[in-house]
């Protein structure tokens, strides 16, 4: 069943075009990572999605309703990319207005304690630093047991072991068939918890599929060995050759063709392996440009 639909959504700021008619669905379970350079419009999108911006053109269906409905609302947990929260209030306050805002919340110390800030219940907001102020923003996420989670850069400012307590909620949540769409500068993050990429490029969708699937159709793969190097375009290959301290490094989409073609030239090799490139190199050959 769809989560998440977009048909055809258009919006600009001015003369800025920052949508340009993208069209999305996202099923019951999925864990699905937006990734865009700066700029692309994937901030815009999770903004819609709440109702937090209005669309110029197009149509947003979110867990059945519109995002603006206080019903649907109560279905929806979101993190955005910066937080204000009242300064005089108590963690363990805050965390319990927002829960009663749900039907059937999380349990307020278990959630804290899940994202590893369950020393900090009793302490004022006010007080907190930027990495805890973080971690309790996504304790407001959580604490609803929504059904759709939107989390715009759900780990920026995190350390290693938070981020690490953070990933393990989420596929904890993915378990219990709890959507999550979340939008991220960390390629390795989106490598390890999305089931699906959507990416979002000058205002449009430029691709949506399986991380293995994106490096698949844009990244390249390498053939090292230690040797002589040898001519590819001979063999009808795209391929290019560099050589370092006597490693060969072979870069090419083809690496099965490039072993065939080594073999075939009877080049003397040793230590031959291929290397896969990362989900991180597919996405920047794709947008020619920064994550």
């Amino acid at each position: 069943m769809n989560v998440v639909t977009l048909r055809n959504v258009r919006k600009s700021y001015g003369a800025s075009v920052a949508l340009k008619g993208i069209s999305l669905e996202i099923d019951d379970g999925e864990i699905v990572a937006l990734l865009g350079p700066n700029g692309a419009g994937k901030t815009t999108t999770l903004e819609i999605l709440l109702g937090l911006r209005r669309l110029d053109a197009g149509a947003v269906v979110v867990c059945g309703g519109s995002p603006s409905d206080a019903v649907v609302r109560t279905a929806i947990g979101a993190t955005p990319q910066a937080s204000d929260f009242p300064e005089m209030l108590r963690v363990r306050e805050l965390l319990a207005f927002v829960a009663a805002q749900y039907p059937a919340p999380a349990d307020l110390g278990s959630t804290l304690s899940a994202l590893g800030i369950g020393a900090l219940a009793d302490r004022y907001v006010g007080g907190l630093s930027g990495g805890q102020r973080r971690s309790l923003a996504l304790a407001l996420a959580f604490i609803g047991n929504p059904r759709l989670m939107v989390l715009d850069e759900p780990t920026t400012g995190l350390d290693v072991d938070t981020r690490r307590l953070v990933w393990k909620q989420i596929a904890l949540a993915s378990q219990e068939r709890r959507t999550i769409l979340f939008a991220t500068h960390h390629l390795e993050e989106a490598e390890m918890l999305a089931t699906r990429v959507v990416v979002i490029n000058c205002g449009e969708i430029a691709f949506d599929g399986t991380p293995a699937a994106l490096r698949q159709c844009y990244a390249t793969r390498r053939l090292v060995y230690v040797g002589d190097p040898f001519d590819p375009s001979s063999y009808g290959l795209d391929a290019r050759v560099t050589v370092q301290a006597g490693t060969v490094t072979v870069t090419t989409p083809d690496t099965d063709a490039a072993i065939r073609a080594l073999v075939a030239a009877q080049v003397r090799f040793t230590s031959l392996h291929v290397v896969a490139d990362s989900l991180e190199t597919a996405f920047l050959a794709m947008t020619g440009g920064s994550p």
